[in-house]
């Protein structure tokens, strides 16, 4: 335990030694962290002015962009400080901070994604109960149970984490502080607990899966018999980019906290983190907002409000 407690900080994992590649990598994940800003905060911004938007798809929505930035902010802007200051240390409890905050939104997004796939299933299976069943307080019930559990899921994985006792130094090789990188650094046996809770954390995952499948399965069924072309285009358009989502962020989590850690850094393994902790909450708004006519006409609506005056407002109204 005296490890422990006598570690002041960590050293992160450093994309290259060299000054002029340390300056390309702060201007490329900052191109990607303003990219996920923009994006997200359009379709925040998009859903919560719109009226139109106001049902429980959106409003799912609305919640998983909130998610996506504040996981994007736990570990960028961090990452470009080290490389624009020529450094790789983040403090003890920075570090802490760090895997609390990831955990939480990594863990309310996989709660919400399945919201979002239990609406999709009432909307299309189901559509004479779907107001009955889908209902605001359902809804926010729904989204509070996300939110809540991905507070108490993280809090526990922390806690749990920074209890163990680190003897193998003080070297993450990730970019950031990620928790399969934090027990190859724990001494032997002390970190039986948290495996524990990450191969809970994986039954949860599973489960969360297996109900995603189940929900998709029921509704790939119901959009083959409908009739009309049209019909079974407009269904498939609000389920297959959720779908993409859901794909991309479990099966790249799934392999970067149970693929065993080796001794030495992967490249592997650092592009695996890339793509579920950097793609998805850049991608998530490309995603929905491509194969959505409403997000983009809400979008386009609300710059135009803001980039032209009142009595321009009808050239933007028009198209």
């Amino acid at each position: 335990m005296s490890n422990q407690t006598t570690l002041t900080e960590f050293l992160l994992l450093g994309f290259s030694d060299v000054r002029e590649l340390q300056i390309l990598h702060f201007v490329v994940f900052l191109v990607l962290y303003l990219a996920s800003l923009v994006g997200n905060l359009l379709i925040v911004t998009a859903i919560a002015l719109d009226h139109r938007l106001h049902t429980p798809m959106y409003f799912f929505l609305m919640n998983l962009s909130i998610l996506d930035f504040g996981s994007i902010s736990v570990t960028i802007p961090k990452s470009m400080v080290n490389s624009l200051m020529n450094t790789r240390s983040i403090s003890y409890s920075g570090c802490v901070a760090q895997v609390f905050f990831f955990l939480f939104f990594a863990s309310a997004s996989c709660a919400l994604l399945t919201s979002m796939a239990y609406d999709r299933y009432v909307a299309i299976c189901q559509p004479l109960h779907y107001e009955m069943v889908m209902n605001r307080g359902y809804c926010v019930q729904m989204a509070a149970g996300a939110w809540i559990s991905g507070i108490l899921y993280s809090a526990l994985h922390t806690g749990n984490t920074f209890t163990i006792s680190f003897c193998g130094g003080n070297t993450v090789d990730q970019f950031f502080c990620e928790v399969p990188q934090l027990l190859k650094l724990a001494c032997s046996d002390s970190y039986l607990s948290e495996v524990g809770v990450i191969v809970f954390g994986a039954c949860l995952v599973l489960s969360c899966f297996v109900f995603i499948t189940i929900s998709y399965v029921q509704i790939f069924r119901a959009v083959l018999i409908i009739p009309s072309e049209q019909g079974r285009h407009k269904a498939f358009s609000t389920c297959l980019p959720h779908l993409t989502v859901v794909t991309l962020f479990l099966c790249t989590g799934s392999f970067a906290y149970l693929n065993p850690t080796s001794s030495s850094a992967s490249d592997l393994n650092l592009l695996v983190t890339v793509l579920y902790s950097v793609l998805p909450p850049m991608m998530n708004p490309i995603i929905y907002s491509m194969r959505n006519k409403e997000i983009k006409a809400a979008v386009s609506k609300w710059m135009c409000w803001r980039l032209f005056s009142n009595n321009k407002m009808s050239i933007c109204l028009l198209r």
